[in-house]
């Protein structure tokens, strides 16, 4: 008779999906963080963090190639390098991060308006803004990208991808149930017994 892999185990993991990996390897380490932010970090912030990182500096590199390379004017490049790193930035967050499983197409609507408003708010406002008072452009969007990020965060954990701490409430709320019931086990047994004495 095959045993079953624990939970979190390796050969676990290893047959678990792309997004099961992620969110295992982004709660070891917020566990692990020091100075007491393992009980401050989330999980899902920390993966938040991850990806967002690294579509931030693609973000970056395409902004410098445009108008560093090809000189393009600051708002247009800004607004390719922005639209190509948030389009990244939200199916990552999707399947490896929040690993939601919502409805795509009403997603998408929130996340584009999430986006317009960071983009204006945010990219353009301090962006543009900043570089447009002399600012160097890559510092100008670095300072927008920190308030971007905060902004995100949260839009995208309560807004864009709600679905997920929807089913979480739920499966917390059926597993207190069944504790206060005395336990699934239990649930089934008094079942069984009416069933038993119904049949006697």
């Amino acid at each position: 008779m095959k045993t079953m892999p624990e939970a979190g185990s390796p050969s676990a993991l290893h047959k678990a999906g792309a997004g099961d990996r992620y969110a295992a390897l982004m709660a070891a380490i917020a566990h692990r963080l020091p100075f007491g932010l393992d009980r401050v970090v989330a999980p899902n912030l920390l993966g938040f963090a991850v990806i967002n990182l690294c579509t931030f500096t693609l973000d970056l590199a395409l902004l410098t190639a445009l108008h560093g390379g090809l000189r393009w004017p600051v708002p247009v490049s800004i607004t390719l390098s922005y639209v190509t790193a948030s389009a990244l930035s939200y199916l990552l967050n999707r399947s490896l991060n929040f690993r939601s499983h919502g409805a795509l197409g009403t997603q998408t609507g929130i996340y584009a308006a999430v986006i317009t408003v960071n983009y204006l708010a945010w990219i353009l406002g301090v962006g543009a803004g900043l570089a447009a008072l002399g600012v160097n452009y890559q510092l100008a969007r670095v300072a927008a990208g920190l308030c971007e990020a905060a902004y995100m965060y949260v839009a995208m954990r309560w807004l864009v991808f709600r679905d997920v701490r929807t089913s979480v409430r739920s499966r917390s709320d059926r597993l207190r149930a069944a504790s206060e019931n005395g336990g699934e086990d239990g649930v089934h047994d008094r079942a069984g017994r009416r069933a038993a004495d119904r049949g006697g």
